[in-house]
């Protein structure tokens, strides 16, 4: 199953975006621009019946740093998206548009992070007031373009029940719903014919992928120029194998949640022994960082009565969120890291050679210095340049 960081993993993003320890802490801010009569309560508003309708919104604020300005308008969203079995759902995120007086068409970032827990408070729109989400220093550099950006929360992050993190459907579903509920939030400026990039790394880079790839069949809609997506764990089996027992391990079993979470007939809890029952427990309430210290170096059977990645339902609903069945129908920049510690080299490139062998136009990039962390900070901005070239109609060097 996918992972996206280990302690010592989020402590390197933590410095490499700049952030300090006063990140951490609770600080009350209201956006320069946020009114309180912009509220929009769902009884308010058109009954949410289709995806990407938006089901209630407030101001929030968007700041990478306690207090840091950033010249945006923010709003909390939530709005209607579906689940990996197909049935309605509702997701929270945030819309993020820059103030710079621009009154032409922007371009619209559905952005989506890496994993940040699973746990409700810590969902990205929760950290943006507070200055505590970790990749807003990223998605400050989009809106430093004139950019604007959703941000989903994904499916229970921030909402009733669990997060379904790592189901690959629902991840792709709330990316692509993200950018539908942008464009029909009143006061944003943008419109159905806006163009948009698809942007994520790690789970984020799972969840794009989905996106790009379900794009044609779910979102036809969306004027998607480009998807731009790196340490993509296409393979949550070998991914599983892979760090089972490592200091990866926690974000094993909080992708166990999430599964589980989107098919409760997996019946999780009927393997646990009371250890897993423990460290399960302490995982749904938990953050990335105390989550990877709780799970790290824990194998899967010594937390279970037997090992559920050995039954055929559990193994078939790990394939279901493979990445790489079907062709994005719009360019894609896809990256990974060569030394990357959490998601193997070779899963990435997997997703590569699936994609290529499907027609998919597809621009590849192998890393070559850093890990895992280090991989989403040094290549944002070459993934943001990409984007830009796409959203200027300049032709895409696919290298399948």
């Amino acid at each position: 199953m996918h992972v996206r960081t280990s302690f010592r993993a989020v402590l390197a993003l933590v410095a490499a975006a700049g952030l300090s320890a006063a990140t951490l802490t609770t600080v009350a801010h209201a956006d320069d621009t946020a009114r309180a009569d912009d509220t929009v309560a769902a009884d308010d508003t058109v009954a949410a019946t289709a995806p990407g309708d938006i089901v209630s919104s407030e101001p929030s604020a968007f700041h990478p740093l306690p207090g840091q300005p950033t010249h945006t308008k923010a709003w909390k969203v939530h709005y209607r998206s579906t689940t990996a079995k197909g049935t309605p759902n509702t997701v929270s995120g945030t819309v993020i548009v820059p103030q710079d007086g621009r009154t032409g068409p922007r371009p619209l970032i559905t952005y989506a992070v890496g994993t940040v827990g699973v746990g409700d408070h810590c969902a990205p729109s929760a950290g943006f007031p507070r200055g505590t989400t970790v990749e807003a220093n990223l998605i400050q550099q989009l809106t430093l373009r004139g950019w604007a950006v959703a941000v989903t929360d994904y499916e229970g992050l921030g909402t009733p029940g669990d997060h379904t993190y790592t189901v690959g459907r629902a991840a792709g579903h709330a990316v692509l719903d993200a950018a539908r509920a942008a464009i029909r939030l009143p006061g944003t400026g943008l419109s159905k014919d806006s163009p948009v990039g698809i942007m994520g790394y790690s789970q984020g880079g799972q969840a794009t992928s989905w996106a790009a790839e379900l794009h044609g069949s779910y979102a036809p809609d969306l004027k998607v120029k480009g998807t731009a997506t790196g340490g993509v764990p296409g393979d949550l089996m070998k991914v599983a194998d892979f760090n089972d027992g490592g200091y990866g391990s926690g974000l094993v079993f909080m992708a166990a949640i999430g599964q589980n979470a989107a098919f409760p007939e997996l019946r999780l809890d009927s393997y646990l022994n009371s250890a897993g029952r423990s460290l399960i427990g302490a995982l749904r309430n938990s953050c990335v960082a105390d989550g990877s210290v709780l799970g790290s170096f824990k194998k899967i059977r010594d937390m279970t009565t037997r090992n559920p990645l050995e039954q055929p339902d559990w193994q078939q609903r790990l394939r279901d969120s493979r990445v790489g069945t079907r062709a994005p129908d719009a360019p894609v920049y896809l990256y990974h890291a060569l030394a990357d510690e959490l998601i193997p080299y070779g899963v990435g490139r997997q997703v590569r050679t699936d994609w290529c062998a499907r027609g998919a136009n597809v621009e590849w990039h192998t890393v070559p210095l850093g890990e895992h962390v280090s991989g989403v900070v040094t290549q944002s901005p070459h993934a943001a340049r990409w984007l830009a070239e796409r959203f200027s109609g300049k032709p895409v060097r696919g290298n399948c």
